[in-house]
């Protein structure tokens, strides 16, 4: 049968078959294995490090010697019904340990250990931390507070962590950890439930008890029922995965698209003028030199204010176009590059960067995946230590909408 009888085969298919095809698809494996492994990588790296250049502030961002008291901070949780634990006691010691939680989840979130269970304690450190002073914020705490709810629905560990190497042994170990782990958390979902009335919003916590209790019937089925259980089992993470890796890309398309028709009503926006100003604001130049370079040129200033609309008023358009697509994803990430050196912002635009990651093309992140691998293999060689032997040949990613 020639190529060109393929496209009429496929319009005259029944539509009972095209729509058991695409159940199939969205069923039978978590798409976007490589993106959502970026971005579980970029926002565990983004979080992990503003923790730790905060570090000697942290009493005055989050804890007793901020400007927002504890008692100011009960007042608005009773308000607002944020999620935090750090309302729970206003002991130094209590906020310390909430403050290191939230530092070693964020690691072990990034290396891929344990993934479901430092996805949650990642999302609870976040919430709690930003929750308990949110006007120490800026954008990039925004995105970043929103991807902590969306993670955790994710089956972001297939790959590059160390759940991915452990699951790819020949002969895998008996898991001791994993209930140890399980059990410890039951204490902790105990004392967010009796401390309800100052730990915030009741869904939250239903949440995180249905989490633990998925958790806990996943082991049981995998060790007691690897039949047709199991199957039910992945379909139904598969399909909480796929919907969550949705959602993260129509976020990322709703920030660009309100981002740019609010800058397209600004009038400083419209005559090209708009990156003039935080060009010349002390708290936005760590580089005069560099700021005054770009502010003396006026040509440069409006091609970037306008390019600036542009692209993110184009972008949510041309995800069905690869190739513009890929082309304006270059242009944003090299746009947050520049705001990071030029405006002093780096965790907002690492943040940025790493929501932007969901639509980056597959065959890049697997060539990109090679060539660390084969950095890491020349480093370990040349120190003296064998590198571990690879798995099997992995399967390949399914082609999908973000690459």
């Amino acid at each position: 049968m020639s190529r060109s009888s393929t496209p009429a085969r496929t319009r005259t298919e029944p539509l009972d078959r095209r729509l058991a095809r695409a159940i199939q698809r969205v069923t039978g494996a978590a798409l976007g294995p490589y993106q959502t492994a970026v971005v579980r990588i970029g926002f565990a790296a983004a979080w992990l490090l503003f923790l730790l250049r905060e570090f000697p502030h942290r009493h005055e961002l989050y804890g007793p010697d901020g400007p927002w008291a504890w008692d100011m901070g009960q007042q608005l949780i009773a308000n607002n019904h944020a999620f935090t634990v750090l309302m729970w006691s206003d002991s130094v010691l209590w906020f310390e340990a909430v403050y290191a939680l939230a530092v070693l989840s964020s690691a072990l979130l990034l290396i891929g250990w344990r993934t479901r269970t430092m996805s949650v304690l990642f999302m609870v450190g976040v919430l709690s931390l930003q929750n308990r002073s949110i006007f120490m914020g800026d954008g990039g705490d925004n995105v970043i507070h929103l991807m902590a709810l969306y993670l955790v629905l994710t089956r972001c560990s297939q790959v590059w962590s160390l759940d991915a190497r452990r699951a790819a042994r020949p002969e895998p170990r008996r898991d001791v950890l994993g209930p140890v782990l399980w059990g410890v958390l039951a204490f902790g979902l105990v004392a967010a439930t009796l401390f309800i009335d100052r730990t915030g919003e009741m869904w939250l916590l239903v949440l995180l008890w249905l989490l633990w209790a998925a958790q806990g019937l996943w082991w049981l089925v995998c060790r007691y029922a690897p039949g047709q259980p199991r199957v039910l089992a992945d379909v139904l993470a598969n399909l909480v995965h796929n919907a969550a890796l949705a959602v993260i890309m129509a976020e990322v398309c709703l920030i660009y698209a309100t981002a740019g028709w609010y800058k397209i009503q600004g009038s400083r926006w419209q005559d090209g003028t708009a990156l003039y100003y935080p060009l010349k604001l002390d708290y936005f130049t760590p580089w005069p030199f560099l700021s005054d370079l770009l502010a003396a040129s006026g040509v440069m200033v409006m091609v970037l204010t306008y390019g600036t609309v542009i692209v993110q008023v184009a972008f949510p358009f041309t995800l069905f176009n690869r190739r513009v697509k890929n082309v304006l994803l270059v242009a944003m990430m090299l746009e947050h590059a520049g705001i990071a050196l030029l405006l002093g912002l780096p965790f907002f635009s690492l943040a940025m960067i790493a929501a932007d990651a969901v639509f980056l093309p597959t065959v890049f992140l697997v060539w990109l995946g090679a060539r660390v691998r084969r950095g890491r293999e020349r480093l370990l060689s040349r120190t003296g230590e064998v590198p571990e032997p690879r798995p099997a040949t992995e399967e390949p990613a399914p082609r999908t909408l973000v690459g």
